[in-house]
């Protein structure tokens, strides 16, 4: 099971670089994808930014129908504050990666950030 990062899907939303790589990950892992709430809302200020609205439109439309969207329960905020001295990273890679700890997901990024994670399975595309 995968928590795919913010940044693969905006990869293929904004058709960047690596926007195949990211693609066919979500082909191969389809039934298996989760993302968080904070990067759903990420996606949507950033594309509402870019004024790309029928971006987002097709995101939600083609997209969460085929991915499961996941909350950090209230209980867990406390521990974000933990993590944040072991692992050095912003709140939005802590966000993710106190879901995929709290769901026992694999993180899937382009984010290097991520390289400091040792108590987690992390996939770089």
């Amino acid at each position: 099971m995968y928590l795919l990062d913010t940044n693969i899907f905006l990869e293929i939303l904004l058709n960047q670089e690596k926007s195949t790589t990211c693609k066919n990950f979500l082909l191969s892992a389809n039934g298996k994808i989760y993302i968080s709430d904070f990067s759903l809302h990420s996606i949507g200020v950033i594309l509402f930014r870019y004024k790309r609205v029928d971006a987002f439109i097709s995101f939600i439309e083609d997209v969460l129908s085929q991915v499961h969207i996941l909350n950090l329960p209230s209980s867990e905020y406390l521990m974000l504050t933990s993590s944040a001295d072991s692992l050095n990273l912003d709140f939005d890679d802590l966000y993710q990666y106190q879901i995929a700890k709290y769901f026992n997901l694999n993180i899937v990024t382009m984010d290097q950030d991520f390289k400091k994670v040792k108590d987690l399975e992390i996939t770089f595309l």
